[in-house]
């Protein structure tokens, strides 16, 4: 069955984890854009504040308190979308955390926390969303992470859990496709994104975890996010992690020792750790904070993004310019 996405301002889209980074910026991004919004966190607070934000602008939104690591609130997000807007379009399972420290030092209940957030809460979502989707079509948008591809050190459980992310979407997408479902199945993979991250994440080491270069605005991931709900898609790189995903393939024991040599100190700040009793693992920040406040550059835009949703465009700028830098060179220079 032929896949038939919506324009957004015909759209209801039901966005995890909304009250902060990535979420939270999708949510403000898709309101401006005619987007009926269901928002899911786990802070009241912060989802009557985002809402209260939202329909004051003149658009549309309802909220959801739920931890998605329990599918009977899951369940809850579709009974809520389905009661004020009489369904969903797209559902995005954004919601994730992370920890920073060695494998043999985090403690084993904090990696089953991480992985009924990360991969458990989006099992919930994917499977809760399919159902419906798989009857009147849309989209269901996994943000997994460049380090779906590709693992680093001091954060493993995280990587393992978005390695778990990676593998359930790829066999839903093509069990959907199989069985002729309406249902654009996309996994979006960012790179490092300045968020709130590295302050939810619960830390083990001796300094502040920081974010490893290049890094990006989540606006770049928040306009995939859009693109794809419109537009199918596979799979998608939100900044340009597509060098350590292809690096890890072709050279990966190379790859293992670069990763050993650099990534260890590119994660660590020089400010002391700071005390933090669950950090965003067990409790939620409350807050409505879209940036981490990273502290070197931070990219706007990625042009390798931009290129990968739009060959066709990128394909003809590229022919465009070649052809118009032939008609300017000198005659003479081309005998």
């Amino acid at each position: 069955m032929k896949i038939n996405l919506k324009n957004l301002d015909d759209q209801v889209m039901v966005i995890t984890g909304a009250s902060s980074g990535i979420g939270l910026v999708t949510a403000r991004m898709a309101a401006q854009r005619g987007v009926r919004l269901v928002l899911v966190a786990r802070s009241e607070e912060a989802l009557r504040k985002l809402t209260d934000e939202i329909t004051a602008a003149g658009g549309e939104a309802a909220y959801v308190v739920a931890d998605v690591g329990k599918e009977e609130d899951v369940q809850r997000i579709a009974d809520k979308a389905i009661e004020r807007f009489g369904g969903f379009d797209t559902w995005v399972n954004n919601a994730g955390v992370s920890i920073y420290g060695n494998l043999l030092d985090v403690p084993m209940e904090d990696m089953r926390r991480l992985f009924d957030t990360n991969f458990w809460g989006l099992i919930h979502g994917s499977r809760v969303a399919a159902k419906h989707l798989r009857k009147y079509g849309g989209a269901l948008i996994n943000i997994g992470s460049t380090l779906s591809d590709r693992a680093i050190p001091v954060q493993g459980i995280y990587c393992a859990s978005k390695h778990a992310v990676k593998g359930f979407t790829d066999a839903l997408r093509m069990e959907l496709e199989a069985e002729k479902a309406p249902v654009s199945v996309t996994l979006i993979k960012p790179a490092a994104i300045d968020t709130p991250y590295t302050q939810h994440a619960k830390n083990y080491l001796e300094s502040e975890p920081k974010n490893p270069p290049p890094v990006y605005a989540p606006e770049v991931v928040a306009e995939t996010i859009l693109h794809c709900a419109v537009n199918p898609q596979r799979d998608v790189f939100a900044g340009f992690g597509k060098m350590i995903s292809a690096s890890g393939y072709y050279a990966p024991r190379g790859t293992d020792k670069l990763m050993e040599k650099t990534m260890i100190d590119q994660q660590r700040s020089d400010d002391p750790a700071r005390r933090r009793s669950g950090a965003g693992l067990y409790q939620a920040s409350g807050e409505l904070k879209e940036r981490g406040g990273y502290r070197g550059h931070v990219a706007k835009s990625s042009l390798y993004t931009k290129a990968s949703l739009h060959p066709a465009m990128t394909t003809a700028l590229l022919v465009g310019a070649g052809l118009t830098a032939f008609a300017l060179w000198p005659k003479n220079g081309r005998d």
